[in-house]
């Protein structure tokens, strides 16, 4: 299993704070008898729960210059038309997914093209589940605009676990589907806006699989 580069200083903190409570049981404890398999117990939990935060699993990403790909694991918990004041002053399509702690935490681009746009905003820290959280929390969003179909805008969401967010995004860069578009630690949620012409493919509460699952579709007419 290879981990992701945005988690190595919290990996090497998580190694060095296992290791000193292993130590400490050892020295300081040692005469209680349930004192070294508890510092175990803690030690691995520490360990397992950081290593699992920051895994990049080897992954085929899919290739569609006609769809909108999932630009993160997780699960859909919005679909829904909304008027944007951000970007695009108009009404789109909204459709959210929201990462828990267990979920791989790399995001995606959704399409290919240039990007447009790219601004990073400070915020709040409410649940990533909260409506509110879209334009109250800490995010970036990024806008690529498509070669044949107009702009797609992906938003990262940091959520109540979430106090970093790592974006690469660069104006005037051309990227393609599926390039890395950056990281959230921790629990976290990912906004994407759509044109209303496009055609939703999936589901609330389905399941998604960053750079896998179709989310929505371009008409060819």
């Amino acid at each position: 299993m290879k981990f992701h580069r945005e988690g190595r200083a919290s990996i090497i903190l998580a190694t060095i704070a296992s290791l000193a409570i292993l130590l400490i049981a050892y020295w300081v404890f040692g005469d209680y008898q349930a004192a070294q398999p508890v510092a175990m117990m803690i030690a691995a939990f520490i360990m397992i729960t950081i290593l699992q935060f920051f895994r990049n699993p080897r992954r085929r990403q899919l290739t569609m210059p006609d769809a909108i790909i999932a630009p993160a694991d997780g699960k859909v918990v919005v679909i829904e038309e909304v008027q944007d004041s951000e970007y695009f002053d108009e009404k789109v399509r909204q459709i959210s997914i929201f990462m828990s702690p267990t979920n791989v935490h790399i995001n995606w681009y959704p399409v290919s093209g240039k990007i447009v746009y790219s601004k990073y905003h400070p915020g709040k820290y409410l649940v990533a589940w909260n409506p509110k959280s879209s334009t109250d929390n800490e995010r970036h969003s990024v806008v690529i605009e498509h070669p044949s179909y107009g702009k797609v805008l992906a938003k990262q969401i940091a959520g109540a676990m979430a106090r970093r967010i790592v974006n690469y995004a660069e104006v005037g860069k051309e990227i393609a589907q599926g390039e890395e578009m950056g990281f959230i630690k921790f629990g976290s949620r990912v906004d994407v806006l759509i044109p209303l012409s496009a055609k939703v493919e999936v589901n609330l509460e389905d399941k998604t699989i960053g750079g896998q699952t179709i989310l929505a579709s371009f008409s060819h007419e």
